[in-house]
């Protein structure tokens, strides 16, 4: 609880204008709860007791005033502290999130998405309880405390005494239950990352469920999962709910106490009834924001199990760090030199060593898994090699900025990604939207015949990746977008494999024409895509089996000619 405060109370130097009027608010409320207890004294002695009818007429307005200082102060504290709460968790989501984006390759692959979305949206609501609730309600329910503990003292020290001893009492079994609270609200938490991973794996392949009928089998798995998310909240909940009646007792212990001594003191004429109620009321409203404080310590436990799975993502940082150097010359040479390159100890590439340079199409056969999506992988650093360097223009790629690495290079993959918005923002995707630029480089990936037969043209919307198109015209969307940031090198890794023949050879034919404009890789099943290559290189076991153009290879490499045949 310390650490999580210590770790959150900077956040408020940044609102406080918010924050001074939020403690007003708050201070209102307390001076108003004590107001409140003060005003049962003269209501007994004065007016009931001694009949003074002046205080009679005059109690009505006091009693209004209390409770408009209390109720002004309350919402002023409320909207103020929602507002805080609200903008730093406004503030962690946008750090979150940036934070992920750079994250390496290898974090994505080992942590499921469901995990991820679960940590970006559940764990920072939680949190942003310590922000927006549990910190104002603590400084609130604390100033109340002394304004009532002063107010108790004040009247009766020696009431007070009894009622302060008992109440510290109470910290032992809280203790105890705020251990247990931390353990079940972090099971709450990985079962509700666990059951929102089981979501997003059946709405990613609902086509494969609804395909094989097997609605009743993920309906199971998915019960599992949302049972035990059940389970641990129900603890959480019960463990909760145990404060409650801990305090009741003890405070009933407390307040009967107070009640038997008060009680002996207003009959031996030491204390008026007036005095003895206002305390006794004082004491009843002490009471609640102690207990809330209880409640709230329990919250917390919540809050800090969010807090450090948050951070055990803000705390992974990258290994692909980005170079100094701005890399403002085209790229007119690639070098590989003895490049090796290992996924939790399988190598997937060894020795690799190739030079190639602008105007050369250069292309990577083989079977799954023999190297070649790895080499490409390379070239936009999703990875870097662990062993060997390659070279850019002759210097170590790895000292040129990733921003302007990337904008040289366009890398267009088999999966194609389109987002949910124009297909003129997703062919300009991350750049100003120039719409002649758009329409070129969607005339040379051959998209513009079914995009002209849409009402709006490029500025019709897509859907969520890209579900109202056909798979090959998401295909020369994607085509269209590297074409549009007119690269130094295009990769094509199994780029052109949902176009029929007729399109393939039409962007095959738009290819050639820009061949001499920038360096092409380009991975491929279908050999007949790369038959005009300048270079083919032949991997098997993440190794260069063979080098060399179409017909040689068909002489000279048993491997490339099997490869042909097989792909015929």
């Amino acid at each position: 609880m310390k650490e999580l405060l210590k770790q959150y109370l900077p956040y408020l130097s940044g609102y406080k204008q918010q924050f001074f009027f939020a403690v007003l608010g708050m201070i209102a409320v307390a001076v108003g709860t004590a107001g409140t207890a003060q005003l049962i004294k003269p209501v007994l002695d004065d007016v009931f007791i001694d009949k003074d009818e002046n205080m009679l007429a005059l109690m009505p307005f006091l009693l209004v005033g209390v409770f408009a200082l209390k109720g002004i102060g309350g919402y002023i504290q409320t909207y103020y502290t929602s507002y805080i709460g609200q903008d730093v968790v406004r503030k962690l989501r946008n750090k979150l999130v940036s934070h992920l984006t750079y994250l390496d390759m290898n974090f994505f692959k080992s942590m499921h998405t469901g995990e991820i979305l679960s940590r970006v949206t559940n764990d920072i609501t939680r949190i942003q309880v310590v922000v927006a609730n549990i910190i104002p309600d603590l400084i609130r329910e604390s100033l109340t405390i002394v304004a009532l503990t002063g107010y108790v003292i004040y009247e009766s020290p020696k009431l007070a005494f009894y009622f302060l001893i008992i109440m510290p009492i109470a910290i032992f079994p809280l203790t105890k239950l705020a251990k247990k609270m931390r353990k079940y609200s972090k099971l709450s938490q990985e079962s509700t990352a666990d059951m929102t991973s089981r979501l997003g794996e059946i709405l990613s392949n609902i086509e494969v469920i609804k395909s094989n009928s097997t609605q009743t089998y993920e309906h199971k798995r998915f019960a599992h999962e949302n049972q035990n998310v059940f389970k641990f909240i129900m603890k959480q909940i019960k463990t909760n709910a145990l404060t409650s009646p801990i305090m009741e007792i003890l405070g009933a212990v407390a307040i009967g106490l107070v009640i038997y001594i008060g009680g002996k003191e207003v009959i031996d004429g030491h204390m008026t009834v007036g005095a003895f109620f206002a305390f006794a009321t004082a004491l009843f409203m002490l009471y609640t924001p102690i207990k809330r404080l209880s409640s709230l310590y329990n919250k917390a436990q919540d809050a800090i199990t969010a807090n450090t799975r948050m951070h055990e993502l803000l705390d992974t940082k990258p290994t692909i760090i980005s170079g100094t150097q701005e890399l403002s010359q085209t790229i007119e040479t690639i070098s590989f030199q003895n490049v090796g390159l290992t996924y939790k100890d399988v190598p997937a590439l060894k020795n690799v060593s190739f030079e190639v340079k602008k105007g050369t199409s250069i292309a990577l056969v083989g079977n799954s898994g023999a190297g070649k999506s790895s080499l490409v992988s390379l070239l936009v650093r999703f990875y870097d090699p662990n062993s060997g360097k390659i070279l850019i223009n002759g210097k170590d790629y790895k000292n040129f900025t990733l921003t302007s690495l990337h904008q040289k290079i366009a890398y267009v993959t088999q999966r194609i990604y389109i987002f949910n918005d124009t297909i003129a923002a997703n062919v300009a995707y991350g750049e100003e939207i120039d719409e002649e630029r758009v329409n070129t480089a969607l005339k040379k990936a051959y998209a513009m015949e079914f995009i002209n037969k849409l009402e709006n043209g490029i500025h019709t919307l897509l859907s969520e990746s890209g579900d109202n198109l056909s798979g090959g015209q998401r295909q020369r969307i994607a085509l269209a977008r590297a074409l549009y940031k007119n690269p130094d090198v295009l990769i094509l890794d199994e780029a052109t494999s949902a176009l029929d023949n007729k399109s393939e050879a039409l962007i095959q034919k738009a290819l050639s024409a820009l061949r001499n404009e920038m360096i092409t890789f380009t991975v491929a099943h279908r050999l007949s895509t790369i038959e005009d290559a300048d270079t083919i290189l032949v991997f098997e076991d993440g190794e260069i089996l063979c080098r060399g153009t179409h017909p040689t290879l068909l002489e000279e490499c048993p491997s490339y000619k099997k490869l042909s045949t097989n792909t015929l």
